[in-house]
């Protein structure tokens, strides 16, 4: 098997280690010539411009960005030959496959979101999120998905538009929260003091600011941009800001206690694995204190 690589970004060169090391012959792509020779001598790979490392590969796999996801998709779509398989890695999913549609006529396409970072050691108990569109993709996507449970992953297949709703709430409010978080707690003098003094509560929630923080901005101005629900559920976060605040304002003790009641009420009806969960959660986080 022969995987062409395009774009060696941080996942494009994690799928180029993990394919090689299942036995995959590669080749990788990318606009950055340097980039490419240092990962020729680095990884011991195969290295071309777009479309002739499209020519002699079994599958491709888009790891491109999605502001030059178009650019590449035109560049190699004269080399695709009949029933080649054609993946991306896009954190959205509409958007890249209709681009793909429109301009791979020839290939065999399936969205892909693998829910991890460049930083995981392989596919065990990682989500890896399939998109198909119509009944071939589908055929391909359920046998890419038993390859993918060998690996113990946890796969999911659903339409482009599903999942993109989904990551509205999974992604990008996340990334919202987190970014508006770390906006707050920076302007607060003592930030890097109560670090020092922090106990579960506020190491999950500096954590979640700086990883927001730290995120990829094209990705994160995307991911706000592209998401199809996540203006809503940003709004709905603002008015619910100003429920509680509210009551904080006219110091209601009883009124915050029952909002508190209720939600644990509602939050233990609708998930099952809430006490599982809560519990793993917080042993991982004390483990980390001093």
């Amino acid at each position: 098997m022969k995987t062409a690589i395009l774009g060696a970004g941080k996942m494009g060169v994690w799928f180029a280690k993990f394919c090689k090391e299942k036995g995959d012959t590669i080749v990788i792509a990318d606009r950055n010539a340097e980039k490419l020779a240092k990962l020729k001598k680095e990884l011991n790979v195969e290295t071309a411009d777009f479309p002739n490392a499209v020519k002699g590969a079994d599958r491709v796999l888009i790891c491109t960005s999605i502001s030059s996801f178009e650019v590449i998709v035109k560049k190699i779509a004269p080399a695709i030959r009949k029933g080649q398989v054609i993946m991306d890695i896009c954190s959205i999913k509409e958007a890249p496959v209709n681009i793909m549609h429109k301009h791979l006529k020839n290939g065999l396409v399936l969205g892909t979101h693998p829910a991890f970072g460049p930083g995981s050691s392989g596919l065990k108990h990682k989500a890896f999120i399939l998109t198909p569109t119509n009944t071939e993709e589908q055929k391909f996507a359920e046998e890419f998905k038993k390859w993918l449970e060998q690996e113990e992953a946890r796969v999911f297949i659903m339409s482009p538009k599903h999942h993109d709703e989904l990551m509205s709430i999974v992604l990008g409010f996340p990334h919202f929260l987190g970014a508006v978080v770390c906006d707050t707690l920076l302007e607060q003098a003592d930030y890097s003091e109560t670090k020092n003094v922090a106990g579960t509560t506020y190491r999950m929630l500096f954590t979640l600011a700086e990883a927001a923080a730290l995120e990829n901005p094209e990705l994160f101005a995307t991911l706000q941009l592209s998401l199809p629900e996540i203006g809503s559920i940003e709004k709905l976060f603002m008015e619910k800001a100003q429920e509680w605040l509210k009551l904080i304002k006219q110091k209601d003790q009883a009124a915050l206690t029952k909002k508190m009641e209720q939600l644990k009420e509602k939050l233990m009806k609708t998930s099952k694995d809430y006490t599982h969960s809560y519990d793993v959660m917080y042993k991982m986080l004390e483990s980390t204190e001093s």
